[in-house]
């Protein structure tokens, strides 16, 4: 565990506000700052930083914490991760790593290095004459061959293993780190074996995972990805973004796979990237969309390709990046073009690359036969969906003149159809805001479990949410219910986790403050005490507000989990000392 001496020094020298102009444009607001959310997509801003507890929240979705939260979720990074960046910012040096979690991690890290560099050199080996020519066959120089670190794996089922062990490394690391598996007899293999390797980096340049290809038409799978371990998520991280994210270039390239986003950087094109051998998924979106002002999507036109950007159509509408669609002629993927055409022709394609909204009208138009009147019929419901969805006014009126030309049907009877549409559509969104209206309340976030009497017991949870700020905001508070419950007595897990960590704070005489309990909490529990103490910020709690909570709390116990542990002779006596209590 990183010590709270450091984390509270950490605190102390990073200032929240500060940290989060880096990213996000904020306006002071009195004693708070607001801004748009980095999050999550918005037009009017929900995000709000408050100094006075170093804390943020986002009423919109959700996201909450205080700097290292920030700092990690911005960042896509783990705890320790985050901690380290924060402290580069800080200029306080980097907190021992004391913890069996984070030593495991540190050695991963130096152990993928280590493996990185043997897959290179084994490359320029007489055993990897193979991948050599491979490579050669795909026209890759020396030069981006050393860039991306591009390796082989010798075959066999243990010469990556036993190059480790030389190096000090225990068969528990290399498994943790998905270097070797562990077979049915019990043994261990090398996980890549026979395939050119390709390095996975994170966005501070450290070797996290692999990809390996195979050269052949046999051994298994074309592709074989790492799986997810302690130092890799294959759906917070892409290929080659580490070098993307240095480029002064804001469009950026999504292609299918690693050889594509390699060609295009050789051919010049240094915002490629890919997924990392799974679908692109909205964590993935929410990266991009830090760096990018325009995604150029860039997939295979086979059917698989085709459904790809689709998905990812459909994942990146509600990020705020210009969407572009490439279409690849006479070629199966921008791989192959760069090497039949070139880099100029490709950057022509880049340049005339088609719209979201071009893109699925064309592919709207190709499912039917528009010289038959159902084909038009069909054509034009998919073309309102289309045009009733991310598009301007301005795109609607042009789009619908095009469509109006291609089926015969006049422009007039097309828009009165699509303002039909988005009539529909708008009183649906207008039903959904008004729900969202009347649960945007802090009780109405509060999730009680069904066993302690669900929303009938929404009353007692709220009290304690609102005990947990009071405890947060004043000490003296924090010593009254201490005094007065215990973490047992809890209906809401995430509060009753909240309490039982203030509580061992106080005893170990530290500040029960955001930045000591911050680390301690599971995400569930850190993001209801941010909601709570955001929901509270300029409430100042009083004893009488205290005592009204203690009461509401202690009635309940007939739907609390406490009853549940009572005879009915000591939950009667129990209940008349209540009773005794308030005459």
């Amino acid at each position: 565990m990183i010590s709270q001496d450091y984390l509270l020094e950490l605190h102390q020298r990073s200032d929240i506000v500060e940290l989060v102009s880096s990213y996000v444009q904020l306006r002071h607001r009195g004693r708070t700052y607001t801004g748009l959310c980095p999050f999550h997509s918005e037009k009017s801003p929900s995000f709000v930083v408050y100094p006075e507890n170093q804390s943020f929240y986002c009423f919109g979705c959700g996201a909450g914490g205080d700097a290292i939260t920030f700092v990690k979720q911005i960042n896509n990074v783990d705890y320790i991760e985050a901690v380290k960046l924060l402290a580069a910012r800080a200029g306080l040096p980097l907190p021992d790593e004391r913890d069996d979690t984070g030593k495991l991690k540190s050695r991963i890290l130096a152990m993928n290095k280590e493996t990185a560099r043997f897959y290179y050199e084994s490359l320029n080996t007489e055993a990897g004459l193979a991948a050599r020519r491979y490579l050669r066959g795909r026209a890759l120089s020396d030069a981006t061959i050393r860039r991306f670190g591009l390796g082989f794996s010798p075959d066999g089922y243990s010469a990556t293993s036993d190059y480790l062990r030389r190096r000090g490394y225990t068969e528990e690391e290399m498994l943790a780190g998905g270097i070797v598996k562990r077979s049915q007899r019990g043994g261990v293999y090398d996980f890549f074996h026979g395939r050119v390797m390709f390095p996975i980096f994170d966005l501070r340049g450290n070797v996290i995972a692999f990809g390996g290809r195979r050269m052949g038409d046999e051994g298994g799978p074309k592709y074989l990805n790492s799986g997810d371990t302690p130092v890799f998520k294959k759906s917070r991280n892409m290929f080659a973004m580490n070098i993307a994210k240095k480029s002064t270039s804001r469009r950026y390239i999504l292609c299918e796979g690693y050889m594509d986003a390699i060609a295009m950087h050789q051919a010049g094109f240094d915002t490629a990237v890919a997924p990392l051998g799974t679908a692109f998924t909205p964590e993935q979106a929410k990266l991009l969309s830090n760096y990018a002002d325009e995604l150029v999507l860039s997939y295979d036109s086979d059917e698989a390709g085709q459904k790809a950007t689709k998905r990812a159509i459909s994942l990146l509408a509600s990020e705020p990046m210009k969407i572009s669609v490439l279409k690849i002629p006479d070629a199966k993927d921008p791989d192959e073009f760069i090497r039949k055409f070139g880099a100029e022709r490709f950057r022509m394609l880049l340049d005339g690359s088609d719209n979201a909204i071009e893109y699925e009208l064309s592919r709207a138009r190709d499912k039917y036969d528009i010289t038959r009147p159902d084909g038009i019929v069909g054509y034009i419901k998919d073309a309102i969906e289309v045009l009733a969805g991310r598009c301007t006014p301005t795109e609607r009126d042009v789009y619908a003149g095009r469509i109006a030309e291609e089926t015969n049907v006049t422009k007039a009877a097309l828009l009165n159809q699509l303002e039909a549409r988005l009539k529909q559509k708008y009183r649906k969104a207008e039903k959904d805001r008004q729900k969202e209206l009347l649960s945007e309340g802090q009780i109405s976030r509060i999730k009680v479990p069904y066993s302690q009497g669900g929303d009938k017991a929404k009353g007692v949870a709220n009290a304690e949410y609102q005990l947990m700020a009071a405890a947060i905001k004043d000490p003296q508070h924090l010593v009254r219910v201490c005094e007065r419950l215990s973490p047992e007595r809890f209906i809401t897990p995430q509060m009753a986790e909240v309490f039982r960590v203030l509580k061992e704070v106080h005893e170990a005489g530290l500040p029960a403050e955001l930045a000591t309990v911050s680390h301690q909490l599971s995400d569930e529990a850190r993001t209801a005490l941010t909601r709570s103490l955001a929901n509270n910020y300029d409430i100042r709690f009083t004893d009488a507000d205290l005592d009204f909570y203690f009461e509401r709390i202690e009635e309940s116990v007939p739907k609390s989990s406490k009853a549940a542990e009572m005879s009915a002779q000591e939950l009667a006596a129990y209940m008349q000392q209540l009773k005794a209590k308030k005459q």
